[in-house]
């Protein structure tokens, strides 16, 4: 009982504080940090895939406007500080239910795939967006290659925990390490990826440096960051945001314009360097890929 009367507390705590950490970014970004240089070995054998003809936002924007709280809870915080994380020497842990369990190097991973440039929409559930050119490999790769066990039903991520690289770490602003996830069926989805680039060139420390998760066609909290462990599980894990605050962020978290956030609506987004508001896309305009994986659910229940 006094356990759970202390989770309670602690939970109510972090709860109070949404209302600071999440707004609905209306502020252009701050002067831009230097361009990264790109990694050796960073080599894009494919383009264009799932691509869009809408601008892409900025370098300068993308890489100035992030939600990173483990690097500052404000949206110019994260590369103020990102010069802290290291970014190498990296390693994965991929555990769980799977056939191969291992320690693997991020270099070495690299190296297991080609990798691609995607350009996708970034949505928010701030009710900003994006549009980012990554770089990575897709999830279903990294999936087949790991050999899932069949009690293998969900994937979780979960960041680097190091307050000496991520000194926000030291304040309670979330239940550290930061953790999310998807089902097995979403992370084999052909968009579900695996950034390490931006721009043809490495992660930025405040976009996630050097390994971090991206499907567009959830909101981008999903897309856990400075991943340093892949699980396989049987049964849903717990993820950050839906622990602190399940009433206002779902384990699905699909862009969805018909299923409001408590504090603001979701059916129009800012795109980050434009000031007019636009419509908001089921599924982030990714639904002919996605939609049928949440084919009978009820998507206000399971936001």
């Amino acid at each position: 009982m006094r356990r759970a009367g202390l989770f309670v507390a602690t939970s109510a705590a972090w709860g109070a504080g949404l209302v600071a950490l999440s707004g609905r970014g209306e502020a252009d970004p701050p002067k831009p940090p230097p361009r990264p240089t790109a990694v050796p070995g960073l080599h894009i054998v494919q383009r264009g895939r799932y691509g869009t003809d809408e601008p892409k936002t900025p370098f300068e924007a993308v890489t100035t406007y992030n939600n990173y709280y483990e690097l500052g809870v404000s949206k110019s915080a994260p590369a103020q500080y990102a010069s802290a994380l290291k970014p190498r020497p990296w390693s994965v842990l991929i555990d769980g239910e799977v056939q191969k369990p291992q320690t693997v190097d991020v270099d070495t991973l690299m190296g297991w795939f080609g990798l691609e440039e995607r350009v996708y929409r970034m949505r928010c559930v701030e009710a900003w967006s994006m549009v980012i050119p990554w770089v990575g490999f897709p999830l279903a790769d990294l999936v087949r290659r790991v050999n899932p066990t069949s009690r293998a039903k969900f994937v979780e991520f979960t960041t680097l925990l190091d307050s000496e690289q991520l000194p926000a770490q030291n304040d309670d602003v979330l239940p550290w390490p930061y953790v999310e996830a998807l089902r097995i069926d979403e992370a084999t989805n052909e968009l579900a990826l695996m950034a390490v680039g931006i721009y043809g060139s490495s992660l930025p420390g405040q976009n996630g440096a050097p390994l971090r998760l991206v499907v567009p066609w959830k909101y981008g909290f999903k897309g856990a960051k400075s991943i340093v462990r892949i699980r396989f599980t049987e049964s849903q894990p717990e993820t950050t945001w839906n622990r602190v605050a399940p009433n206002e962020y779902g384990f699905y978290a699909n862009v969805n314009p018909l299923v409001d956030h408590p504090r603001w609506s979701q059916a129009t987004e800012r795109r980050i360097g434009q000031t007019l508001r636009r419509e908001t896309l089921p599924f982030n305009g990714y639904g002919k890929y996605v939609a049928a994986l949440y084919s009978g659910m009820d998507l206000r229940r399971y936001f």
